[in-house]
């Protein structure tokens, strides 16, 4: 028997995203029902062949549809998944509304599956950011557990919408063309730059995008004793964040250790050797369904300590593919 699916904010980067892995994992969509604004209404999407109208997402948009995939701004999930959740839907929402709500599974499914079964409704699908980083971590949590985690993150323009990317590569051609820049989507210029600002400020003078690193890894792993600190920097790339993570646990385990118990973990490829150059890339994270990690050494600064860099396509994995994923598992 077939799903009837929901996929709001059709027309974004994620939800475009959504569209194409539910295509290319064969999910059993037996009806699709792509929501968007009013703006975007009654334009088309490919899926499976046929060209399906967008229709404008409404509080009474969701009557009938077993599972609605929701990629839209905080306020608007706010306001409009309680309307589908009542109207008989499962919502997996990628939005950081429900992610805390101790009601809310937040769902990594190689990390805690299990949990998605608690679900009343809502199922939340964590940050980007934290999706990438909780992927090869975990295994190596259950096999020694994680103390603390010390993440630089390297986050693509991408990660911000189409906006985003069009302003990086605008940007880019003034630039090199010796004309000015004028920043819209970013408070300062991201072509040629670096910016450790990613989401707000909040009273503590981290950002909130550093502060769900911290408080999602802890509720997935069930651990409230694990020190997460996370800086966060946008990056003028186009596709895939990357990040180094410095770990440090609670019984020793080698690089070799590490890498064996990776090279079997579920979502993670070893890209490890140095001395041919081999280490994960943006470029080659970009499109593809794994987080890719190497650079695997001892972390001296710390007793047990392993450090590590990964790259993760955070519009598969971070956002789309995680979420089909725990579609997957409820049917």
């Amino acid at each position: 028997m077939g799903v009837r699916v929901a996929v709001v904010g059709a027309t974004g980067a994620v939800g475009v995203e959504m569209l194409n892995v539910l295509e290319q994992r064969d999910f059993p969509v037996d009806y699709l029902r792509p929501l968007a604004s009013s703006r975007s209404a009654g334009k088309k999407v490919a899926f499976k062949g046929s060209d399906i109208t967008i229709e404008e997402l409404k509080e009474d948009s969701f009557g009938g549809i077993d599972i609605a995939l929701f990629s839209i701004p905080d306020n608007e999930s706010r306001h409009f998944v309680p309307y589908a959740a009542k109207a008989g839907a499962v919502v997996i929402d990628n939005s950081a509304v429900f992610r805390m709500d101790d009601d809310v599974p937040l769902i990594v499914p190689e990390v805690n599956a299990d949990d998605i079964r608690k679900h009343k409704g809502i199922i939340a699908n964590p940050n980007c950011s934290t999706i990438i980083m909780v992927v090869p971590v975990y295994p190596i949590h259950r096999a020694s557990r994680v103390k603390r985690i010390v993440a630089s993150t390297y986050q693509a323009v991408s990660g911000t919408g189409r906006a985003a990317m069009t302003e990086l590569k605008t940007q880019s051609e003034q630039i090199l063309a010796g004309e000015e820049v004028a920043p819209k989507v970013y408070p300062h210029q991201i072509a040629f730059n670096l910016l450790p600002h990613i989401g707000s400020f909040t009273d503590n003078a981290y950002t909130t995008e550093e502060m769900k690193m911290h408080n999602e890894t802890r509720k997935m792993f069930g651990d409230q004793e694990i020190r997460v600190v996370a800086t966060t920097i946008r990056v003028p790339v186009f596709r895939a964040h990357s990040e180094a993570l410095n770990l440090e646990l609670e019984r020793a385990l080698t690089p070799d250790e590490v890498r064996s118990i990776l090279s079997s973990a579920p979502g993670v490829k070893v890209v490890d050797d140095p001395s041919r150059n081999l280490y994960p890339l943006p470029i080659d994270a970009s499109g593809q369904d794994d987080v890719l990690v190497g650079r695997i050494r001892v972390d001296y600064s710390v007793p047990c300590g392993i450090s590590m860099w990964i790259s993760g396509d955070q519009l598969l994995k971070g956002a789309a593919l995680n979420a089909v994923q725990i579609a997957e598992h409820i049917i």
